[in-house]
Order: structure tokens, then C-alpha cells, then sequence
């Protein structure tokens, strides 16, 4: 017997055939003597089509008001599961986050859980009930309705399993595990048995959308082991764990990430003196913009270049505020390119094995892709290249580290 948690996304219970096909899985873990809560989303599409009534109302909806209806798209699978489960004779109860006090701060549409008070949820699992929880929602201390922010389900189904000293923690979705890379690049792409936290984070915040980052960085502050399943396909799934004494016998690679959202601008000919790289970007992280790979080149003619990558969502707006700095500050020019990716090899086998970035590096330059900048951690190595080769570079790393099924040609 174990304390499992599972959490079920949007298109796992987007209709009623399959919020009835939920309820026989949970069912079945039920019968083999485990205690069981669900956290669920709403189903697939209903927040946008409830950000979308919202804003035919008002084009800025209030942020306490978008959390009041917003909180409305869980309550529906909520209670629709619990009506399975009792058609099919479990005992079992649903949960708002209010009712079962998910406690977060005031920062509306985008809360932190402070704490979760868990009394009513161990009551209802030692009187042999299935607990039924609605994701993505809390309350504040004033009793104001809250969400977590988009994919904030894995949130508090991670803070839940936590609070309550869950054995593991089931993330179902439309995947059955984190794979070497996307299997739509690469057909070869092989599901991992088995990942850490450190590898699963930088994974998620270099592209991968398996899962979201706050349940990964949650998850490893606990200790909460994470499975990675599919809704509705049988299997083992990826297990993300804290690293194992079995690290040196681990490959150095574990993993591929890629971005296609980035955009690059770099400034050239600024005036080479003290804090020129604080008075370009200070300005950008005022303007809430955040700043991803910072390369910076000092010039003989005691001038220096200054590169840096941002989401390319934020490109007009930060090329406007570098311009008027720029400008201020005499450099020559500033260019704008969007047109560029991130490709990133992930492992927290690159602590025990020496070469990797020169191997990164000479495979790129065989298939003629040029590296226009690199950053690297120490499970992470990630470099930005233009964004008409990011297939060809994933393809090429992922058989040079030999992450391709075996038998795969």
C-alpha cells in the first residue's frame, strides 16, 4: 500500500468518456490497496474559452474577478470524476483549493502556495476515500480566490503529495515519459526510465513542455518523486528522482532541449568603461524583460560589443529600450535578429566525463553549423545557432552521444 498522488491535465479529462476512463485507472490503483487523490484540471480548452468571455467583458479583466471564474473550469471536472467514481461504488469527495485550504499569497493569476492545511484530506483517506482536488487554485488569507498560473495543476498536485508525504507523485498527460529529445525531430528519440530533478529543470526551462518548471523546482526542494505517465496508455513512465549513487555509471548525456523563441541583439562599438553592461540591460530588467545568454567582447580600439538573447515575444520592446540606450551611451550600432534557437545538451553525467563541449562542438561544425554563442552549467551546455539548422543540430548531437533507440538506424 502506498499514498499516491495523481494529477490529471486538461486533455486527459476533456470529455466524459474520458473523465470515465480516469475513474477506472484510479479505480483500479484504489483496488490494489493504495490511498489515492486526484488532482485534476479543467478540461482541455475551457481557460481560454473563460479568458476569452472575460475579455469580451473587459479587455483587462480585474485579476481578483479572472481568478473567480477561471477557479469555475476545475469545479466541473471535480465533481464530474467524483460522480464516476460513486457510479462505480468508490467512496470519494471533491475539493475546491478554498475548501481544502491551499494557502497562497495575493498575487493574483499567478499565486506561491505558503502552505496547505491537509486535516480534512487524512481524515477522508483513513476513512477509505478518494480525494478529489481541483488544480491550479487556492485561497489568500483574506478568503480571495487565487490560481497558480498556467500549469499550475502540477503545482498542487507536487505541493499535495509534499504536505502529505505522498510515496510518488503521477503526473498523466499526453506522453508516456520524458524522451532524449522531442521524438517529432527525432524519430529514434528513447524514453528515459529515470531522470533527476537538476536534469528535469533544466530540461523544462530550455524548452522541454513535459512539465512545468515550478512543480520540478517544488518537487526537488521536497524530495517528491515524480512520475511522468500516459493518460491512456499503460506503462512505467519516467521516474524524476533526487541523483543516485549509480551517477558514474550514467551516460554523460541525458538529454536534448531546444527553444525556437529567442531573439538575439547585440550592441557594437559601446564605449569600453566600468558598469557599460549594467546601464544596457538594467533598463531591460526594469521593463520586467528577462535576459538569457550574455556574451560580451572587448575591441582593440577600446570599444566593446555586447550580445544577449531575450523571448521573442519581448524583442520589440527591448531593441526600443537598447536603442535609446545605446544611444545615450555613443555606441555604433544595434541589431536585432530573431531568427535564431537554442539547442542544449543536458546531463548530470558531464560531472564525470571530460570532452563533452568538444564533442558538441566538432559535431556541429561537420554538419557546417556555426555556433554564434555558447553558455554552459555544470549539467548544461547550451549554444544559439540560426534557427533554419536547429533540426539538423538535434539530429546530429542526439546520434553523436548515441541517445538513439538501440537497433534504431
Amino acid at each position: 500500500m502506498a499514498l499516491i498522488v495523481q494529477k490529471f491535465g486538461g486533455t486527459s479529462v476533456g470529455s466524459i468518456e474520458r473523465i470515465e476512463q480516469v475513474a477506472d485507472k484510479v479505480a483500479k490503483f484504489r483496488d490494489e490497496g493504495h490511498d489515492m487523490i486526484v488532482v485534476l484540471s479543467a478540461m482541455s480548452g475551457e481557460t481560454n474559452r473563460l479568458i476569452d468571455l472575460a475579455k469580451q467583458v473587459q479587455e483587462r479583466p480585474t485579476p481578483r474577478e479572472l481568478d473567480v471564474l477561471l477557479a469555475t473550469g476545475e469545479q466541473v471536472t471535480i465533481a464530474l470524476l467524483c460522480m464516476a467514481l460513486h457510479k462505480r461504488g468508490y467512496d470519494a469527495r471533491s475539493y475546491t483549493g478554498g475548501q481544502v485550504r491551499i494557502l497562497t499569497d495575493s498575487a493574483h493569476n499567478k499565486a506561491r502556495i505558503r502552505e496547505i492545511d491537509e486535516q480534512a484530506i487524512r481524515a477522508d483517506l483513513n476513512q477509505g476515500r478518494v480525494v478529489v482536488v481541483a488544480g491550479f487554485q487556492g485561497v489568500d488569507e483574506a478568503g480571495n480566490i487565487t490560481t497558480l498560473g498556467r500549469g499550475g495543476s502540477d503545482t498542487t498536485g507536487v505541493a499535495l503529495a509534499a504536505a502529505l508525504g505522498a510515496d510518488e507523485c503521477q503526473i498523466y498527460t499526453d506522453v508516456d515519459g520524458v524522451y532524449t529529445t522531442d521524438p517529432r525531430i527525432v524519430d529514434s528519440a528513447r524514453r528515459l526510465d529515470r531522470i533527476t530533478f537538476e536534469e528535469m529543470l533544466e530540461m523544462a526551462s530550455l524548452g522541454s513542455k513535459v512539465l512545468q518548471i515550478r512543480a520540478v523546482e517544488f518537487a526537488g526542494k521536497y524530495n517528491v518523486p515524480l512520475r511522468v505517465l500516459h493518460s491512456f496508455k499503460e506503462g512505467p513512465g519516467t521516474l524524476i528522482s533526487l541523483e543516485d549513487d549509480s551517477v558514474m555509471e550514467n551516460p554523460a548525456i541525458s538529454g536534448i532541449a531546444f527553444n525556437r523563441d529567442e531573439a538575439k541583439l547585440t550592441v557594437i562599438g559601446i564605449p569600453d568603461t566600468p558598469g557599460v553592461a549594467y546601464q544596457i540591460l538594467s533598463p531591460i530588467g526594469d521593463a520586467n524583460i528577462e535576459v538569457d545568454v550574455i556574451v560580451q567582447n572587448i575591441a582593440q580600439d577600446n570599444t566593446t560589443d555586447l550580445t544577449f538573447t531575450v523571448h521573442r515575444n519581448d524583442l520589440a520592446r527591448a531593441e526600443a529600450i537598447v536603442r535609446e540606450t545605446a544611444k545615450k551611451l555613443g555606441a555604433r550600432e544595434v541589431i536585432a535578429d530573431s531568427k535564431i534557437c537554442k539547442v542544449s545538451l543536458v546531463g548530470v553525467g558531464m560531472r564525470s566525463h571530460a570532452g563533452v563541449a568538444s564533442k558538441m562542438f566538432k559535431t556541429l561544425a561537420d554538419v557546417n553549423i556555426n555556433i554564434q554563442m555558447i553558455t554552459t552549467s555544470e549539467i548544461k551546455i547550451s549554444v544559439v545557432l540560426d534557427e533554419k539548422y536547429m533540426e539538423l543540430a538535434v539530429r546530429a548531437l542526439h546520434s553523436a552521444f548515441e541517445l538513439d533507440e538501440p537497433g534504431a538506424a
